[in-house]
């Protein structure tokens, strides 16, 4: 599986979200396997990964690519990490 964190300009926040998703995978204890990169939404393209992450800022520039969580803030790590929680579980994932 492959989680891309999508910014504005795919530099500081996307980086910042992508390493705190790395974090959260390992508290889920989720499989290795799952690969998170980051990006700029203007480039992303819903063949790039089968799961998305952004700020709620950005929600209507992500309809077009698939699957997509929505933070209301990004910096909340809780948030993200229950999100991704409840996403790997229906996912079958977790």
């Amino acid at each position: 599986m492959k989680i891309l964190v999508v910014c504005g300009h795919g530099l500081g926040s996307s980086f910042m979200v992508e390493m705190n998703a790395q974090e959260a995978l390992k508290q889920l204890n989720a499989p290795e396997d799952i690969k998170v990169e980051h990006s700029d939404v203007m480039t992303a393209s819903p063949d790039m990964a089968d799961l998305f992450i952004c700020g709620r800022d950005l929600e209507e520039n992500t309809k077009n690519l698939g699957d997509v969580l929505v933070l209301d803030n990004i910096l909340d790590k809780d948030e993200l990490q229950s999100k991704l929680n409840d996403k790997l579980t229906e996912l079958n994932i977790l």
